[in-house]
């Protein structure tokens, strides 16, 4: 989209997420999959599979470490890239059935952490529980979710205008 609505920017765009991925893991290939690649902008969408980890095969990052460790990615990037931009987006749960009630407060944890970090760090911010929540006053859960964490095809449209909204500033459009 944005290569296509804005070609006179000659953006470069590079999707490095890997589904299923936690902080460390992210961590563990900051270096090649985004400090390498020396961008004017990292964006980071991650905080998810840290709760679902934990719950399903207890293998996730509790709170105070995926704090530690979110921070000491983004301290390791100013100091290689002090000029980069960044925008971060909140983990979101969409409640679905009874075993939600194990990831609202792992999840709300997350939320406030990430939002603290993005203050913090001076980033942008997509405030995506919030276009979710939103979104539900307008159509059902199922429209928007296959479940509790993956959107559909609208809810992936909720999150694309979410940053792209947020990363306007930062792309000077």
């Amino acid at each position: 989209f944005l290569q296509g609505e804005y070609p006179e920017k000659d953006l470069r765009v590079f999707n490095r997420g890997i589904s299923g991925n936690r902080i460390v893991d992210l961590y563990a290939r900051w270096k090649i999959d985004a400090l390498n690649l020396h961008p004017d902008i990292i964006s980071i969408f991650i905080g998810i599979n840290d709760v679902g980890h934990e719950i399903y095969w207890q293998n996730g990052v509790e709170a105070e470490r995926f704090d530690k460790i979110y921070r000491s990615m983004l301290d390791w990037t100013l100091e290689v890239l002090p000029g980069v931009k960044l925008l971060i987006m909140e983990p979101f749960i969409l409640p679905f059935d009874e075993e939600d009630s194990l990831w609202l407060n792992e999840v709300a944890r997350r939320q406030q952490i990430i939002r603290k970090i993005a203050d913090d760090y001076n980033a942008a911010f997509v405030p995506v529980q919030k276009i979710f929540n939103e979104a539900l006053q307008r159509a059902p859960h199922s429209y928007w979710m296959a479940d509790r964490l993956h959107p559909c095809a609208a809810g992936q449209q909720l999150l694309a205008k979410g940053w792209l909204e947020a990363a306007k500033p930062l792309l000077g459009i």
